[in-house]
């Protein structure tokens, strides 16, 4: 699966929704369900978490996660991330500094990792 950088994003418009498409979003933030999430959503969801803007690497990490998830049915681990993502873990604290696992998660429209507090 390969995702497409998008563009701006729109103003929510429900509960739990992002650039104005409707989602169901835990009280963290994580989607309850991932096949509600679009890439237009990362940018607004990015923004929302101090993240101003996504990089290319930033989505080099989200299309990792996505596909892991989708593969796996669960979100890599930090190690897992950082060893086969292809972006080096000190790179990842970079990218997403409240802690990369869960963060990207979040943003790629995926649940919280296991093991995330």
């Amino acid at each position: 699966m390969t995702l497409s950088t998008p563009t701006a994003s729109d103003t929510p418009t429900a509960p739990g929704a992002a650039a104005g498409i409707p989602a169901e979003r835990d009280g963290e933030g994580f989607f309850i369900h991932p096949e509600q999430w679009r890439p237009q959503m990362a940018a607004q969801i990015a923004r929302e978490n101090g993240i101003s803007e996504l990089s290319e690497r930033h989505w080099q990490v989200l299309e990792f996660m996505r596909n892991a998830y989708l593969e796996q049915g669960g979100a890599p681990s930090i190690r897992t991330l950082g060893k086969a993502s292809g972006v080096p873990i000190k790179e990842l604290y970079e990218l997403f500094p409240k802690g990369p696992a869960k963060l990207a998660a979040k943003i790629a429209g995926i649940p919280k990792p296991r093991g995330c507090i």
